[in-house]
């Protein structure tokens, strides 16, 4: 953490960055997960929820590279606000407490919780850029979700995935917007 800078000025930094990398790995994710929920058995469903959200991180992590927010990259200081995002997604985490259990006595409620539980960091990174589209995020898609799986039991697997990539795909419409409209101000 660079203890040179005020909070605002590490808000501010942080806020200048692009941060498409993770919700298009959200939306390949969910995009796969929706095709399996549509050709595959009940197990394999289940599965790609648990494996394609836990590789979430991972896919974003190397899309960084490709979209130049290279995650890796030393030179760039961290700050408060990177650390505040962790802890989010640490929160969201740890919410997985009270999404197993429930899966393993209904699976059907595994695109439920985890479709919710992996929206949440969006809410504190709303607060962190001083943007609404976060809270957007968080809302639509637990409301989303919600009346979604409850409209729908037969199919949970693929509704509420296809739904998450339709949320997905507005973010980062108006993120990337967010973004070039930076770069124009700052230029």
């Amino acid at each position: 953490m660079d203890t040179q800078l005020t909070l605002e000025e590490q808000r501010a930094a942080f806020a200048k960055k692009r941060f498409i990398a993770m919700p298009i790995a959200g939306t390949l994710v969910w995009t796969i997960i929706g095709i399996i929920g549509l050709t595959m058995p009940d197990s394999w469903k289940v599965w790609s929820l648990w494996i394609g959200c836990g590789s979430i991180c991972y896919l974003g992590m190397a899309i960084s590279k490709l979209t130049g927010e290279d995650f890796f990259n030393k030179e760039i200081p961290n700050n408060a606000f990177n650390h505040l995002f962790m802890v989010g997604l640490v929160m969201a985490l740890l919410v997985f407490a009270i999404t197993i259990p429930f899966a393993i006595q209904d699976y059907t409620s595994a695109p439920l919780t985890v479709g919710i539980l992996a929206g949440l960091m969006w809410m504190p990174w709303s607060w962190a850029v001083q943007h609404w589209v976060g809270y957007f995020h968080t809302i639509s898609r637990t409301l989303l979700v919600l009346i979604l799986w409850l409209a729908f039991p037969d199919s949970r697997f693929v509704t509420i995935p296809f739904a998450i990539v339709a949320v997905y795909l507005i973010t980062l419409y108006v993120m990337e917007r967010r973004y070039q409209a930076l770069v124009s101000n700052s230029n």
